[in-house]
């Protein structure tokens, strides 16, 4: 006969140890969570494609209404001379660079337009503690040498500085900065959404989530977005823009193809591991992804009730899976190429995910579980080849 008592205390030791785990991760996600380090073969500066396609994608789509912004804070009868450039999640690699680099030429050219005087450049780097400073710091003297061959011995100059910490607080002096970027960063919430103890083995939010699942994570980016824009708004000088790209969904569904089916592949990978015995089921149900992938309005309302900004425009483009399949016309390929998508696919998730799923499961199941995942991805796209959605929008400040 079933001990209803006995039972019912057993549930809640479950659902305790659950919670428990998750504040675990929740409290240790601004030490733990940053892109894998280094430069060799699986880590994020040598897997980054999608970011760099995006950076640049992302500038380029915005330039007419940057212009315009910046040579306003020029025009700025309290400009002080010093251009400041702020780059939020910045990672590693030479993509951390990537966004001084096009908005000095962006100011160079306002300024040659207008016959305005160049100003020097501060750059400030920022990302988690754990981020992988060093990596950039030995680019420093080719980025330096390269702005003196392109710009001039008497260009700038231009300093750059390390300024880590969480883009969820305060990170600079009141209106000391004019131009903000952050590239495929705010997708990452600043800690797991509570409430999430019946989403099983799910790692995200999926077609078999329960609906409280998509709520939680909804709010929790809702939270985010708008402490993000606040902290900025007394940061940025009056007049001051940002740039923002991050993944989107095209459309309202959470679960969309494009918001949800890599994660719900990662989570089928770890199943996978699970019924050869290789991760335990507990582990698996306590593990959720600490990030959220927005639809055009969500964005839009959150910056109109926070109301600091003004949203100048917004665009969207479209980057397949592997970033180094660039067919864009056919929407199915062989079996020997999807393969090759799959593998290089699992690649770019290894260099994003990787530290925080060691940080939970270990470092022993990694190798198999990316392999598993390239598998399933491979199989995935032989049906469909999938992109990713992203969303690129300029705000000024008010």
């Amino acid at each position: 006969m079933l001990d209803c008592d006995a039972y019912l205390r057993n549930t809640k030791k479950a659902i305790t140890l659950r919670r428990t785990r998750a504040n675990k991760i929740t409290m240790a996600l601004v030490n733990i969570l940053h892109m894998k380090v280094g430069d060799g073969e699986s880590s994020y500066a040598s897997n980054s494609v999608v970011q760099e396609t995006g950076i640049q994608t992302g500038i380029q789509k915005v330039i007419p209404f940057l212009k315009r912004s910046i040579k306003g804070v020029i025009n700025n009868d309290v400009f002080n001379d010093c251009f400041t450039v702020a780059d939020l999640g910045c990672a590693s690699g030479t993509n951390a660079l990537l966004v001084s680099s096009n908005i000095i030429d962006v100011v160079h050219e306002v300024c040659q337009e207008n016959n305005l005087k160049v100003p020097q450049f501060q750059v400030c780097l920022n990302d988690l503690f754990g981020n992988d400073f060093n990596t950039i710091f030995k680019l420093l003297p080719e980025y330096y040498a390269n702005l003196k061959r392109n710009k001039g011995e008497r260009f700038g100059p231009c300093f750059v500085s390390a300024v880590p910490g969480s883009f969820y607080d305060r990170i600079f002096p009141d209106q000391s900065v004019h131009f903000v970027h952050s590239g495929f960063s705010l997708n990452w919430l600043s800690q797991v959404p509570q409430g999430l103890e019946n989403n099983g083995t799910n790692i995200y939010m999926s077609k078999t989530s329960p609906s409280n699942v998509y709520e939680e994570y909804g709010k929790q980016w809702h939270t985010d977005f708008t402490k993000f824009l606040q902290m900025r708004s007394e940061e940025i000088v009056h007049g001051g823009s940002m740039v923002l790209t991050f993944p989107a969904r095209s459309i309202v569904d959470p679960t969309s193809e494009d918001g949800s089916a890599l994660m719900e592949l990662l989570g089928q990978s770890l199943v996978d591991m699970l019924k050869e015995g290789l991760v335990q089921e507990s582990d698996i149900n306590s593990f959720n992804i600490p990030a959220y992938i927005p639809c055009d309005d969500q964005v839009r309302n959150v910056i109109k009730h926070e109301g600091s900004f003004s949203l100048e425009n917004m665009s969207h483009f479209k980057v397949n899976w592997d970033p180094y399949d660039t067919d864009y016309i056919n929407m199915k390929d062989s079996h020997e190429l999807s393969q090759i998508h799959g593998e290089n696919t699992s690649k770019v998730m290894r260099a994003v995910l990787e530290p925080l799923l060691i940080s939970h499961f270990g470092n022993s199941i990694i190798d198999e579980l990316f392999k598993k995942l390239g598998k399933n991805a491979a199989e995935y796209l032989s049906k469909k080849k999938t992109r990713n959605f992203f969303v690129t929008i300029l705000l000024t400040k008010k």
